[in-house]
């Protein structure tokens, strides 16, 4: 079911309170203080049921110009705002005041209910129905329904509760499956229950004995109970008014403008990135660094205007700021906010969250700055998460970092899915991650990791590669992106790997015509030194080889199999090698085992050359030693 949340607007003792009675039977002036004033001072909350058996749940807001903090703070998570005017009096100043909030949280229905008709004739009516109508031209409420009526008679009733169930109708469903997200409107403390908190449930699901999370404050509790409209429920669900018993925290701890949500889930901060739009009505400019008061979810908070791309915002302009506030603030993106002058306290304008969790303070006038801002603020949601996946793209981020802050998991990963379909973005699999790049940071690296191997190519033509660590090294990437991105260029034939070292696929070492003679005496002189075989250093002072081009070529030979390094000191051809090998494995298969001294005569070596040779054939597992033998090694057996 989609759950409606109904609000109050409008001037004081204008009958708000009084009409929400006529239409629920429940008076939502609970305090003794408003009984003896006749006022609103604090918000009240009802409920009832509609002809279409849907049940709404109202919030009713003081209208007196000193408690519109309070007022701002039940406006939040309303659907429908019923705009009260007395017919007496008309439009007064917090009935603008109170338009002006609703326009800046984007508040999209409501109805205009022109009460105390029984105080006023009907030509009378009409002139104020016509000073309305001109009042909230170009307003959400320009072409909202105005109906008379009378909480006294119960005139126009009837057609306002129909109204109002026409328009519950049109209310977008809630998000009911991101982590749940309700702003602290009221605390208390209940005899035999302990701390009672409410607030309109804006996003998710509660469900008893779910932990939650207290923020700015970080406390963590547990929820006992749950009431939706006076009831016990097991679940509440975005769209309803919810009271909530905690356990695990004290009721001194908590204050209105708090935020209850899954632990872990939001990260309060003290700066906000946000576009700020002034009323056309407002006295002044704002200027860098003027202070300010945010009224954001349930919570006011001073705090200063860093102006990002103007020098200032005059009446009716808006522009890009970051507002640095004195208190932190658990908020999502996009999230509504209206900003009140310091002194005197009047409302100046309002705006939205773009970034509930910057990197600090951003540099003034910078075009990076303001187009990331301008993309957060005016672009589709998919354009935005592709644009944040390009910027964090360097930190390789699972998709719960993409996301975070935006208070719409599904949608957002329904279009991060989408992404991936179109190519922008690339998923990374990994073991309980979700890794996703732009697709132009993973070109970047493939080219980089390309062009890399290609210049190690050209500085060392005779070796067969680059050890991957160090290819790793000079890309700066983690081992578990490294090892993605080289199976994904083996897949793709464009490096291949021979065990630790990796080339590009087209690569072969080409030797120039000196370097092939070098080749050739160095083969000829390992082949005929069979297993006692020369150093190479003796092999190049013997043939007046140069040094340094000589050892090129040996290390090639060997990287090449033609030569088969055993120590440092060691290095037979690879015939030798092979020889040896299968003299071996005959020797063994008749007599089983073989001492070291046997080898050496089997091979007429020494034993400097034997025993180097038969610890190789140990490591590579073709042997195993048992005190002084050796054996054939079986596969799948211990060598002990």
């Amino acid at each position: 079911m989609n759950h409606v949340i109904i609000g109050t607007a409008g001037h004081i003792d204008h009958g708000k309170t009084s009409l929400i009675k006529a239409l629920t039977n429940i008076d939502t002036d609970r305090l003794k203080e408003e009984k003896l004033r006749g006022i609103s001072i604090d918000l009240g909350f009802a409920y009832f049921d509609l002809p279409s058996g849907r049940r709404a749940g109202i919030v009713d807001v003081p209208g007196h110009e000193k408690f519109v903090k309070k007022m701002i703070a039940g406006a939040g998570g309303i659907d429908i705002v019923i705009m009260v005017i007395a017919a007496d009096e008309g439009v007064m100043p917090q009935t603008i005041e109170h338009l002006n909030i609703l326009s800046f949280l984007e508040i999209k229905k409501g109805i205009i209910a022109v009460t105390k008709t029984d105080l006023v004739d009907q030509e009378w009516m009409e002139l104020v129905i016509e000073d309305i109508k001109e009042y909230v031209k170009g307003t959400f409420l320009e072409n909202a329904p105005i109906i008379p009526v009378s909480s006294i008679t119960r005139q126009g009733l009837d057609e306002l509760v129909k109204t109002i169930d026409e328009l519950t109708q049109e209310v977008q469903p809630k998000d009911t499956t991101s982590p749940f997200y309700l702003p602290i409107d009221r605390v208390f403390t209940l005899t035999g229950f302990g701390t009672i908190v409410t607030g309109t449930l804006l996003v998710g699901r509660i469900r008893k004995d779910d932990l939650c999370e207290i923020l700015p404050r970080g406390l963590t509790a547990r929820i006992r109970n749950i009431q939706v409209h006076g009831k016990d429920v097991m679940v509440a669900e975005a769209g309803q008014r919810t009271a909530v018993n905690l356990t695990g925290v004290k009721t001194e701890e908590i204050f209105r403008g708090d935020v209850l949500s899954k632990p872990g889930y939001l990260k309060p901060a003290k700066i906000v990135d946000a576009r700020l739009k002034l009323l056309k009505e407002a006295k002044n400019p704002i200027k860098h660094m003027d202070p300010i008061r945010i009224s954001i979810g349930a919570k006011e908070v001073l705090g200063r205007v860093r102006l990002l791309d103007s020098k200032s915002i005059k009446p009716g302009r808006e522009g890009l700021v970051q507002l640095l506030l004195e208190e932190p603030v658990a908020v999502l993106y996009k999230d509504k906010y209206v900003a009140r002058s310091y002194s005197p306290v009047t409302t100046i304008g309002g705006g939205e969250v773009l970034n509930p969790n910057p990197d600090g303070k951003k540099p003034l006038s910078n075009k990076k700055v303001i187009e990331d801002l301008q993309i957060r603020a005016t672009c589709p949601l998919k354009d935005v998460l592709e644009h944040v996946i390009k910027l964090k793209s360097r930190n390789f981020p699972d998709t719960s970092k993409v996301i975070e802050g935006f208070g719409m998991t599904a949608k957002c990963r329904q279009n991060i899915e989408l992404l991936k379909e179109e190519g922008k973005v690339i998923e990374i699999p990994l073991a309980q991650r979700e890794i996703v790049v732009h697709k132009e940071y993973y070109k970047q690296v493939v080219d980089s990791m390309l062009n890399i191997l290609r210049e190690y190519h050209g500085k060392n033509p005779l070796e067969r590669g680059m050890v991957q660590e160090e290819l790793r090294e000079r890309l700066g990437l983690p081992f578990y992106v490294f090892d993605y991105f080289v199976s994904k260029l083996v897949e793709n034939k464009e490096i291949k790997v021979d065990g630790h070292i990796v080339s590009l696929q087209d690569f072969r070492i080409v030797f120039n015509e000196e370097q092939k003679r070098i080749k050739q005496i160095i083969k000829k002189e390992f082949l005929e030194g069979g297993f006692k075989p020369p150093k190479v250093e003796d092999v190049l002072n013997n043939n007046n080889i140069d040094g340094k081009q000589g050892a090129k070529v040996f290390k090639a030979l060997i990287q090449l199999g033609e030569l088969v390094k055993i120590t440092e000191d060691v290095v037979f051809h690879k015939r030798c090698y092979e020889k040896g090998k299968k003299v071996l494995i005959s020797y063994l298969k008749y007599n089983k085992t073989i001492t070291l001294a046997e080898f050496r005569d089997l091979l007429r070596t020494s034993r400097k050359f034997a025993l180097p040779l038969l610890e190789h054939f140990d490591e590579i597992k073709l042997t195993k030693r048992i005190e002084d033998k050796r054996m054939l090694y079986k596969s799948g057996s211990s060598p002990f």
